[in-house]
């Protein structure tokens, strides 16, 4: 059933909590509600997030209780001690239910992160929102359902949390495992779930296409790299470029990022510096670049020089 066809919110029933205990009916009942379905690594969710933390820290002495629902997109994001820093990383106070099973995805009928839905004091869902955006209308329906009338939150977005650049963004997101890769431009045969050498292309990669360097294995979710100095590239046309990264057991895995085939300079993201070097430490989003001038096609590689970094998908804002 659509959540356009149902009366009531479905049942919040994860199997774990965090900053709450469980929140059934009777804790819930009378107050109004935001759910919010995210998963850490998303980067939609990301530039979202500093909304729903000013919205809860706003509207709970009027009743608000907003929910986040943590529900993992890739496998390394069931675990809840990621799930914890992530909630301490992103200075969320509020409850948050682990959805590993999907069972709340599922009740909602829910397909996207991140997704926002607008519960009445009754219980019932009044609205909902996908994606980023919309925010100044969904603070006005928080009001409504409080019965509340003031001034909208400011809300001021920083470093992956910055809302993206829109104008200049050219390039969509591209995931790298095979179950939902696309645009890949290493010449020769793919190997699926096998250990390969792959080569950039010899004219260099096209706008909006990636190639491997490097001896690599092609999984359904990731590429992970067998040995030291393997690289991927991409050519983009966006201000900033995320990657999703993780590793293997093993101490961190250094990389080093260049633009163009130089240092990325000014033009480097949280997660590197103006040389370009970075460490992988944690399963998450890292921001790779992150233009500061002139938005213009870029070609950016990433270099790691220690085996066991799994990469899943580029992101853009």
């Amino acid at each position: 059933m659509s959540v356009s066809a149902r009366t009531s919110m479905p049942a919040l029933g994860g199997a774990e909590w965090l900053n709450s205990g469980p929140l059934g009916p009777a804790e819930l009942a009378g107050h109004v509600v935001v759910v919010n379905f995210w998963t850490l690594t998303c980067i939609n969710w990301l530039r979202q997030e500093p909304y729903v933390r000013a919205w809860s820290r706003a509207y709970s002495d009027d009743g608000l209780i907003v929910v986040g629902v943590h529900t993992p997109e890739f496998s390394f994001e069931h675990a809840l001690d990621r799930v914890r820093q992530a909630t301490n990383e992103r200075g969320i106070d509020y409850p948050v239910t682990v959805d590993n099973d999907y069972a709340i995805w599922r009740a909602f009928d829910n397909h996207y992160w991140p997704a926002l839905y607008f519960v009445d004091a009754q219980g019932v869902i009044r609205d909902h929102h996908f994606g980023e955006g919309r925010y100044e209308q969904s603070e006005r329906m928080i009001q409504r359902l409080l019965g509340v009338e003031r001034e909208l939150v400011s809300v001021a977005g920083h470093g992956v949390e910055a809302e993206a650049d829109w104008d200049h963004l050219r390039t969509p997101e591209t995931y790298l495992g095979y179950a939902r890769g696309e645009h890949f431009a290493s010449p020769g045969r793919i190997g699926f779930d096998e250990r390969r050498t792959y080569e950039l292309p010899p004219q260099g990669v096209r706008l909006g296409t990636w190639a491997l360097a490097g001896v690599w294995t092609i999984g359904p979710e990731s590429v992970v790299l067998a040995e030291a100095g393997g690289s991927i590239t991409y050519r983009f046309h966006a201000r900033d470029a995320h990657l999703v990264l993780a590793r293997g057991p093993g101490p961190p895995i250094p990389f080093r990022v260049t633009l163009d085939g130089a240092a990325p300079g000014p033009a480097h993201g949280v997660d590197v510096d103006a040389e370009g070097h970075g460490l992988l430490r944690d399963a998450r989003l890292y921001q790779l670049v992150r233009q500061r001038d002139e938005v213009r096609e870029r070609t950016l590689e990433i270099t790691f020089l220690e085996p066991g970094a799994g990469a899943y998908v580029f992101t853009f804002g």
